[in-house]
């Protein structure tokens, strides 16, 4: 039985995803090299006005006497930096240089700190990070300075390439809107799709969307069109065969029915009976989806109980094994005929039949054991198909066209359920039908 695949995204899911994809990639490439290149204007910008005031302090502060200069510190200190001075080198920035771009961009604006021991370092946490640093006055003393703000643009802000994602995660949504609505008639087109030729209703699908869209659901209405006549014509025909093929039949029967001698009688009615079973079967396998039947409530249990005490009526050795009563909704002439054309597949072929009904998983298993001579495992898959008589591994005087089988197939397909052959280790063959949770 084919199963249906379903891709994880659909056409609509799809190209949501390669735009949201494509615009993600876009903007945030864009945000990256934005922030890289304010990150290095800021250090630029940042650098100038250090360098400018801590020339400006170093000159004021080396022009006094060391005893006036923490008072002209205090004096020099603004809302931006902090100037102290002292007469040694502090513990604090004994350690080695680690802001060496700042650094490099204070030295190329005042070249003349290169030769007064500049010295700059980061202090703090990430987001809260200021500069400190010093530099040496002529008599040999030293200049301490820092940033009382935090440095916060000198480091990457995800928040600002957050923001800057915002418009484009907006501008996905209601571009798979637009996709979505213009993609709405291919969706139409598929569910009407799943149901050319399950009924007897047919609905054309109204066409809409773009050019390219609309021309293929036009094709396929018309194909619609076609495929429903069809099975119309072919509905009628098998009504009208199987009318004037069983005429002629019953005027045999009756005909039969005068003959004196009985064993011709008896072998004339067993040819009558042997082309009703062909013209049944025929007519069951051709009639298809296409017989009408609606899905019902059937107790399983009875109609499998039903089957067997008639042909146990008949002298046949059949047994029933399950519950007195499984309730489940599916097509009851399909499946009777099914389980029907099985166990007397098995009366034909062996001596004795069971059936077996069992629930299972919140489905039902009905399994019908015979004790003839079993299938060949290599030829069981070829079993399966129409017209075909297995005469090598069962007798030749096999009844019907070598239907039974795939009607069964067929019948449970259209459960949803599944079908399999095997042979018992201890002989004969095991036919299974498993139907699905209700």
């Amino acid at each position: 039985m084919m199963r249906r695949i379903r891709a994880p995204l659909g056409l609509i899911g799809q190209i949501f995803a390669i735009l949201l994809l494509a615009i993600l990639i876009e903007f945030g490439a864009s945000t990256f090299f934005y922030e890289r290149a304010s990150q290095f204007s800021v250090q630029d910008d940042e650098a100038r006005r250090l360098a400018e005031h801590i020339v400006i302090a170093r000159k004021l502060l080396s022009e006094q006497p060391p005893a006036q200069r923490p008072a002209l510190a205090d004096d020099l200190t603004t809302s931006r930096y902090r100037i102290a001075w002292s007469r040694d080198l502090p513990v604090a920035l004994k350690v080695t240089p680690t802001l060496d771009r700042v650094h490099h961009q204070v030295l190329e604006w005042e070249p003349s700190l290169k030769a007064a021991g500049l010295r700059l370092r980061l202090v703090g946490a990430a987001r809260d990070a200021v500069i400190v640093g010093g530099t040496t006055l002529p008599d040999g003393s030293w200049m301490q300075f820092a940033t009382r703000e935090p440095v916060h643009d000198m480091g990457f802000s995800i928040e600002r390439i957050l923001l800057a994602l915002a418009p484009a995660v907006a501008i996905i949504l209601i571009g798979g809107v637009l996709v979505r609505q213009t993609l709405l008639p291919l969706r139409r087109l598929a569910h009407a799709t799943e149901r050319v030729g399950g009924g007897d209703v047919q609905e054309a699908v109204a066409e809409g969307g773009p050019g390219e869209v609309r021309r293929v659901i036009h094709a396929f209405n018309r194909m619609q069109d076609r495929i429903h006549r069809l099975l119309t014509d072919r509905t009628q025909a098998l009504a009208a065969v199987g009318h004037d093929l069983r005429t002629p039949l019953a005027r045999l029967r009756l005909r039969a029915d005068a003959i004196r001698d009985g064993e011709v009688r008896e072998e004339i009615e067993t040819d009558i009976v042997e082309m009703q079973a062909m013209i049944d079967s025929l007519l069951a396998y051709l009639a298809g989806e296409s017989n009408g039947e609606k899905r019902q409530a059937v107790d399983l249990a009875v109609m499998c109980n039903t089957i067997v005490d008639d042909l146990h009526d008949q002298g046949h050795a059949v047994a029933y094994i399950g519950p007195d009563h499984l309730e489940r909704v599916l097509f009851p002439i399909g499946m009777k005929r099914a389980v029907t054309n099985l166990v007397e597949n098995g009366l034909h072929y062996g001596n004795s039949v069971t059936v077996t009904l069992r629930e299972q998983d919140g489905g039902a298993v009905i399994c019908i054991e015979d004790d003839g001579p079993g299938i060949p495992d290599e030829a069981i898959e070829r079993a399966l198909q129409p017209f075909v008589r297995l005469d090598a591994a069962r007798a030749r005087d096999t009844v019907g066209f070598g239907l039974g089988l795939s009607i069964v197939s067929r019948a449970v397909e259209a459960e949803g359920g599944r079908f399999a052959l095997s042979n018992r280790p201890e002989g004969g063959l095991r036919a299974e039908i498993q139907l699905p949770a209700a």
